[in-house]
């Protein structure tokens, strides 16, 4: 067998390594030990226990084929992120997201100033902290950041490969000292899950968005005569009324609708501005009042945007309630309710839920395309310009005074970067950056594997000496230092001085 690995061209042999050890390694990642599996990251040592045989038995891969998949991987894995992230990126940034991504930021500092303490006082090795850091808040993009710097900076390879042998050491137990800070911030603070997720139901509009639907009846006298845009709670279009019921009739109300006793109103919004409407308004019925029935005109449909005409077009623009006596009356975007507004763009893959006439909405079903075949085709133009775009701008040095070498955002920053400002954009003229969820799930899955195990390859040469017989355990302890110390402190701080929910807190977020 032997004999026949050393006959295989270099290109072959490195290819064979690299799925024999993404085999092993997601084979290691799908063991559970008390429910706490590696995940993906087992491909890490699966690539280590690959390149260890490789040195056992002085086999040799095609290193520009490594360098090639270990770089095309991590892009990949960041660009696919970064289009998931992106049409809902900028909107968490205005809410509370600035607040916890505050606490996380304070998370990555800590850490570093741990790191540096550590390298002042114990002189290990600049490559090896670096590898412990990364791994220790479970970051690969950071560790492919640091592993580009010291290149940079002229490293030798075999000093960049300890960067490597550093995140495997940190890794598993930087994953463990995660759990065991949202554990211990738990017994602190002697958390009730139950009252934190009822806490979370019970906040205001600005912590919560997810649509509801309930029915209301007119019984305040001092609303009859009045047009439904005149009421406060329609004004800012933060509730919707689909649908208004009198005697035995049901209309798609316009704002110049007037209300009369004794109608009933199909109201959607978030869970407070329901509350409110229905204060205002009169009490709430139950669902069956105003429910499909046969002897009703109106249907309800979900259509999809596919139409490149209608793409990046404002709602409000398309006139749907004059010209078709149709409403939208949410938004399903990547997963995410929204309230339409009349500036609100649409993008390919919106799921609009549409009331109106079968006749109307069979007509406006042809403006939105509804082309559900679409939603699993991948347009791989659009991929190629967002890869290309991104490898640009990290290839751009920025010049510091002081620093020994440009700043750049590198293979990792820049196409991270580009994937969520095109992810926020979602078009441009013909060209959607939508992708599918498998497709996205897909790419982002082999771009991880690839890098991992190129990383674990590398790392497999002098891993088990250096765990065994040189400074590894202790290396593993200033990981869990890293790891554990941040988290506590901010956690405890978001819980104590900021009362951010439990389930929310910011030591959830602090890995990629």
């Amino acid at each position: 067998m032997l004999n026949l690995l050393l006959s295989l061209p270099p290109l072959t042999l490195t290819i064979m390594m690299l799925s024999l050890a993404s085999i092993i390694g997601l084979w290691i990642g799908h063991w559970q030990v008390k429910g706490i599996s590696l995940g993906v990251g087992g491909v890490l040592f699966g690539g280590i226990i690959t390149g260890h045989f490789l040195m056992s038995t002085g086999l040799e891969l095609e290193p520009s084929v490594l360098k090639f998949a270990q770089e095309f991987g991590l892009i990949l894995f960041v660009y696919t992120v970064g289009v998931q992230v992106g049409p809902g990126f900028f909107a968490s940034l205005r809410a509370t997201g600035l607040k916890l991504n505050l606490l996380a930021a304070a998370i990555v500092l800590l850490s570093g100033l741990i790191t540096l303490i550590i390298f002042q006082i114990c002189d290990v090795p600049l490559p090896v902290i670096l590898g412990i850091l990364s791994g220790a808040v479970t970051n690969t993009p950071s560790l492919k950041a640091g592993i580009e710097t010291l290149s940079t900076l002229g490293e030798k390879n075999d000093l960049v490969n300890m960067m490597g042998t550093g995140y495997a050491m940190a890794y598993p137990l930087g994953i463990c000292g995660i759990f065991l800070s949202i554990w211990l911030i738990r017994i602190i603070f002697r958390v009730n899950i139950e009252d934190e997720a009822r806490a979370i139901e019970n906040q205001g509009p600005e912590k919560t968005r997810e649509l509801k639907t309930i029915n209301v009846m007119v019984n305040n006298p001092n609303l009859d005569g009045l047009t439904i845009g005149e009421l406060p709670v329609f004004e800012d279009e933060r509730v919707i009324c689909s649908r208004l019921k009198r005697s035995a009739e049901q209309i798609i109300p316009a704002h110049d609708t007037i209300l009369r006793m004794g109608d009933c109103l199909r109201l959607i919004g978030n869970e407070h501005d329901l509350r409110q409407a229905s204060m205002l308004i009169g009490k709430v019925v139950s669902k069956e009042v105003l429910s499909a029935s046969e002897t009703s005109e109106l249907s309800v449909v979900r259509l999809v945007v596919t139409n490149d005409e209608v793409l990046n077009e404002q709602v409000g623009k398309l006139q749907l309630k004059s010209r078709y006596n149709v409403i939208i009356t949410r938004i399903n975007r990547g997963g995410v309710e929204l309230l339409p507004h009349d500036d609100t763009h649409l993008q390919f893959g919106d799921v609009l839920n549409i009331v109106g006439r079968q006749a109307a909405i069979e007509k406006v079903s042809a403006i939105f395309g509804n082309a559900r075949h679409k939603l699993i085709q991948v347009q791989m133009l659009p991929i190629f310009i967002g890869i290309l775009s991104g490898v640009i701008l990290g290839s751009i040095p920025i010049m510091i005074p002081g620093f020994p070498a440009p700043l750049k955002l590198g293979l990792a920053g820049g196409p991270l970067v580009v994937a969520i400002i095109l992810g926020r954009l979602g078009s441009f003229r013909k060209l959607y950056w939508f992708m599918p969820p498998g497709a996205n799930l897909a790419l982002r899955e082999i771009g991880i594997v690839l890098f991992l195990a190129v990383v674990g390859i590398n790392s497999g040469h002098n891993f088990l000496e250096t765990l065994i017989n040189g400074e590894g355990l202790v290396w593993v302890g200033y990981g869990v230092l890293i790891t554990v110390i941040p988290l506590l402190i901010v956690g405890v701080m978001a819980r104590a001085v900021f009362k951010v929910n439990y389930l929310v807190n910011p030591e959830k977020r602090s890995t990629l």
